[in-house]
């Protein structure tokens, strides 16, 4: 591994379980599109290969975004907070969703005083995509 790989990796402030919240945000657009966790190695296959990998808290295990919908992200920049426990990942998203559920972003349920309301429509079907 390369030193200011190295040295970045040593910098970043991973919680009392290995993780760092990493968010999602279209290069293009500005879209914010998901919330997840890295550990270290899905923090440092991202950086290596341009592809987003992540942490998968449920299944316990690295993850590939977009290994089984195909819906892949390219690391475009990688941006950390000033208390180095927060990254921001400007990305460009292939495919039209980011969110598992079938819509482009995560964030598609907005507050209102009627209570949530749906923004937008699906992009694909996840049952066709991950089964049931």
């Amino acid at each position: 591994m390369d030193k200011v790989l190295e040295d970045f990796l040593n910098t970043v402030k991973f919680d009392g379980n290995g993780l760092i919240c990493a968010i999602a945000q279209d290069d293009a657009t500005g879209d914010i599109l998901m919330q997840a966790f890295m550990n270290r190695d899905a923090l440092q296959r991202t950086l290596e290969t341009g592809k987003v990998h992540y942490w998968s808290r449920s299944r316990q295990k690295l993850w590939f975004k977009g290994e089984s919908s195909g819906n892949v992200q390219e690391l475009r920049g990688l941006f950390i907070d000033c208390d180095n426990d927060s990254l921001l990942l400007r990305i460009h998203q292939i495919g039209n969703a980011a969110c598992h559920t079938g819509y482009r972003s995560c964030y598609y349920r907005k507050f209102t005083p009627a209570g949530l309301e749906t923004i937008g429509e699906p992009v694909f079907d996840p049952k066709k995509v991950y089964g049931a």
